[in-house]
Parts: structure tokens; C-alpha cells; sequence
């Protein structure tokens, strides 16, 4: 069986090639699964609300604090494969 990171890595290319663009909800799930994976906790202040992007992507990653990594790279690798 192949390691979590090598799982994971594959994963990440295969997210750039699924067959159609996921909803906003789940782009922004997948980006904080990925950050929690390869950054940990976010830190950092929270964007003003002029930045409704940067604040979406923030509060999603916040959203996952204290969760390992490990469990961050399974869970962006299950839902990689949930969308193909």
C-alpha cells in the first residue's frame, strides 16, 4: 500500500483534472483540507470584509483547527475520489 503522502500527492494532481469544477462550497473544502495537510492550524489574522475571498478561505481553514495532518491529507484524498 502506497504511503498517505504519496496518496495524498496524487490526489492533489488528480484534483486539478477532474471531469467537472465542484461547487464553491467544496473548492472551499478541498483548499482547507489541503492547507490543514501541508500548513497545519491556520494563523494569521482574519481578512477584512473587503476581502470576501480571502475571509471565505480563512474561515473554512479555521474550521478544521487542531485536526492532524494525516487526517487532513485521508480526507482531501477521500473526497479527490468522491469527484472523479
Amino acid at each position: 500500500m502506497a504511503s498517505l503522502k504519496a496518496t495524498f500527492e496524487a490526489a492533489v494532481a488528480d484534483s486539478k483534472q477532474l471531469p467537472e469544477k465542484p461547487d464553491n462550497m467544496t473548492l472551499l473544502k478541498i483548499y482547507a483540507l489541503y492547507k490543514q495537510a501541508t500548513a497545519g492550524d491556520v494563523e494569521g489574522k482574519r481578512p477584512g470584509f473587503t476581502d470576501m475571498v480571502g475571509r471565505a478561505k480563512y474561515d473554512a481553514w479555521a474550521t478544521l483547527k487542531d485536526k492532524s495532518q494525516d487526517d487532513a491529507m485521508q480526507e482531501y484524498v477521500d473526497l479527490i475520489e468522491s469527484l472523479k
